[in-house]
């Protein structure tokens, strides 16, 4: 990012969806099915738990980041999770990540969160890396089963 660039993250309203899709289509390195996308972004859109933040730079969409904030009994306090974060690949280490950590984080404090957990998937390296940088530690084990082949 030049200093002539001007970045920009606001909070995503409904009108984004459409970027937002694409963002996450990119994320997950696939077209995501839309009806099961557009099922999901109306009642995260909607909750009062789910923000997604998004980053322009000069105007044009650059990142995403999603803040999930909930009480958890086990923490007897609200804690915050990224649940999805992107920044377009031509746009990586010019430092839209660190300015979407830094908006999710900020907004988390606010909310009263007493800390902020992410999951990443053991082949996303970078993504680890930049995590912590951020502060973020390997702490847990997230432990995955699907449904889709059960009987």
């Amino acid at each position: 990012m030049t200093n002539h660039e001007l970045l920009n993250i606001r909070e995503a309203t409904p009108a984004d969806r459409e970027t937002i899709y694409q963002m996450i289509c990119g994320l997950e390195n696939m077209i995501l099915d839309r009806a099961g996308f557009d099922f999901a972004f109306d009642r995260n859109i909607q909750s009062a738990n789910i923000t997604y933040f998004i980053a322009f730079l000069n105007d044009h969409p650059v990142g995403l980041v999603s803040c999930h904030i909930q009480p958890l009994l086990h923490h007897a306090a609200l804690v915050s999770e990224i649940q999805e974060m992107y920044v377009e690949p031509e746009y990586r280490s010019h430092k839209i990540g660190k300015a979407l950590m830094e908006r999710v984080t900020t907004f988390a404090k606010e909310q009263g969160a007493i800390q902020m957990e992410v999951t990443s998937r053991q082949s996303r390296e970078k993504a680890h890396q930049f995590y912590q940088r951020e502060g973020f530690e390997k702490s847990h084990v997230k432990l995955v089963r699907y449904f889709t082949n059960e009987h």
